[in-house]
């Protein structure tokens, strides 16, 4: 991966509420644009969730209690074999195709598209048989670790890289899982402890509203960004109201874009753009009114003023005292 550039992951989910035709256009939004990946669930819902699970209270708000988590999740997913076809899409539209397994046998029915990398969402992260079967895929992991403490982490990272997986390919990414996340509780210097653990990339998923706080994370260092959109926010479904329009997200990326190039180097220097107006805004020592060749140079016949590019005002106390050489009119660069 080069390093300078943000991974980011348009997080379709499920905000296609199981319709394939959705799920296309929301592929061809994300690549509209300018993500780098588009990510969707993939789930046997009846492999997942218990008949007794309750929803979450952000769920029940955004889709009644009228129906069960399981009734909820079974009515919003597609079929394992639409998957094929959404990484067949991406491939010719030319963005990358990602989907989140939350079962065993979903990470099976993903396998054969070779994705780039394999996602790992923060409730799985103390799930000891599915962290096994990803990592021994052997290809690059992506782990959210919301609703983690910082030994969970490195448990579940110890057991990624103790099946065989080197820890320069596992990616971990600060989150919180509650939609919307408020401000108070985004606490995105968590990144900083994540870096200690994995010598791969550390990034940021986001369930904020608005785009700010995933430019925040890519100042303070994100290498991987995830965000949740949706084609339309008053759509029915779970996810919407927390998710980005197509006209969010392309103004997500442009930004994200605009700051990994201003974040530059930790060289201190002028820059290309500016190094013309050194002379414009600097100073220089200038006659303050007319001196004859012979005279003296004091404070009272020497000043400094723009432009730059003669004597710098820095070399004041090597002038001082020296003798003109020469005729200098008033408001004319000194030389010595």
């Amino acid at each position: 991966m080069n390093q300078n550039k943000v991974i980011i992951i348009a997080e379709a989910g499920v905000n296609h509420n199981g319709d394939m035709a959705l799920a296309r256009e929301m592929v061809i939004a994300a690549k509209e644009a300018g993500a780098d990946y588009v990510k969707f669930q993939t789930a046997v819902p009846e492999l997942v969730i218990s008949s007794i699970a309750p929803k979450a209270a952000y769920q029940e708000e955004t889709t009644g209690a009228g129906e069960s988590q399981l009734d909820m999740c079974r009515r919003i997913h597609l079929p394992l074999a639409a998957y094929k076809e959404l990484d067949d899409l991406c491939r010719n539209t030319g963005i990358g195709f990602m989907s989140t397994p939350f079962d065993l046998v979903s990470i099976d029915s993903l396998q054969p598209l070779n994705m780039d990398w394999w996602k790992i969402p923060s409730g799985e992260i103390t799930n000891l048989p599915y962290l096994r079967r990803i990592a021994r895929i052997a290809r690059p992991v992506i782990l959210s670790t919301g609703m983690s403490t910082i030994d969970e982490v490195k448990r579940a990272v110890s057991i990624l890289t103790g099946c065989g997986l080197p820890l320069d390919k596992v990616a971990l990414l600060h989150c919180n899982t509650q939609y919307p996340t408020p401000m108070c509780d985004v606490n995105l210097r968590a990144m900083e402890s994540l870096r200690g653990i994995t010598t791969g990339p550390v990034g940021y998923s986001d369930h904020t509203i608005g785009i700010e706080v995933p430019v925040a994370a890519v100042a303070l260092g994100a290498q991987i960004v995830e965000k949740h959109f949706t084609l339309d926010k008053n759509m029915p479904g779970p996810d919407h109201r927390a998710s980005l329009d197509p006209g969010e997200l392309t103004a997500m990326v442009k930004a994200i874009r605009n700051i990994e190039q201003a974040l530059g180097s930790a060289i201190k220097s002028p820059s290309p753009s500016e190094t013309p107006n050194i002379e414009v805004a600097r100073k220089s020592i200038v006659a303050a009114r007319d001196i004859k060749a012979g005279e003296i140079f004091t404070e009272d016949n020497i000043t400094v003023k723009r432009p730059g590019g003669g004597l710098s005002p820095m070399l004041w106390d090597d002038v001082i005292g020296k003798t003109a050489a020469r005729d200098f009119k008033y408001d004319t660069l000194i030389t010595l």
